[in-house]
This record gives C-alpha cells, sequence and structure tokens, in this order.
C-alpha cells in the first residue's frame, strides 16, 4: 500500500521525539574523549605554531627524524606541502611556513605518515 519514501518523514520525527525525550541515542563518546585528550596534549606540548619557517623550527626543535616527500606544487590552489616527523610530532609546511602540527599518536590516524603517499 504506502511506499517506504513516505516513512521517512515519520521515521525522522520518530527520532528527534524519542532523541528529544532523554531516550539513549548511540554517541560516539569514545571518539570524542580521545580527540579532547589529544587537543589537551598539543596544547601542553608548545609544538611549532603556524607561521614559523622551516630554519626557526629546526633551530628550535631540531632536525626532524625524516622529511617526507613534498606533495603538491602542481597549480596555484595545490601549494607544496612538506612534511616533517619528529618522535612525537609531525610538522606540516605550506612552501616553508608552518601551516599546522599535530601530535603522532595512533588516536590521530598518522601513526605512519610515511606510508600516505
Amino acid at each position: 500500500m504506502f511506499k517506504h519514501r513516505h516513512n521517512l518523514p515519520l521515521l525522522a520525527a520518530l527520532a528527534i521525539v524519542f532523541g528529544a525525550a532523554g531516550y539513549a541515542m548511540p554517541q560516539p563518546v569514545h571518539a570524542d574523549n580521545l580527540l579532547i585528550h589529544r587537543v589537551q596534549q598539543e596544547k601542553g606540548m608548545h609544538l611549532p605554531a603556524r607561521g614559523m619557517t622551516m630554519a626557526q623550527v629546526e633551530r628550535k626543535y631540531g632536525a626532524p627524524q625524516r622529511k617526507l616527500s613534498p606533495r603538491g606544487g602542481d597549480t596555484k590552489k595545490h601549494p607544496v606541502i612538506n612534511r616533517w616527523e619528529y618522535a612525537n610530532f609531525i610538522v606540516y609546511f605550506e612552501h616553508d611556513h608552518v601551516i599546522h602540527s599535530v601530535l603522532n599518536t595512533p588516536a590521530g590516524n598518522n601513526t605512519s605518515p610515511a606510508t600516505a603517499n
């Protein structure tokens, strides 16, 4: 009689009602906790700051364990991105300036950046 697509608004409304009524809805709590913990760790480590040059990073933190192959550079929209791996963190550079630094942890999906070709 009824087509399944007619039931979608009803199912959506029920999900909102039951969620608002305090019924347990599945939440990705574990992933949120890992992310919060990781951000707190990064703040406490004083990682290389955005805008630092490669020379400044190397003077302050020493030589990286590994300088990974650069990526991009084929167009202005895709500038050259360099990645340096240290024991506990990875630094990403656009040309020769830091754009991001992250912990090298299992929670970060970056435990082996050398394999991310």
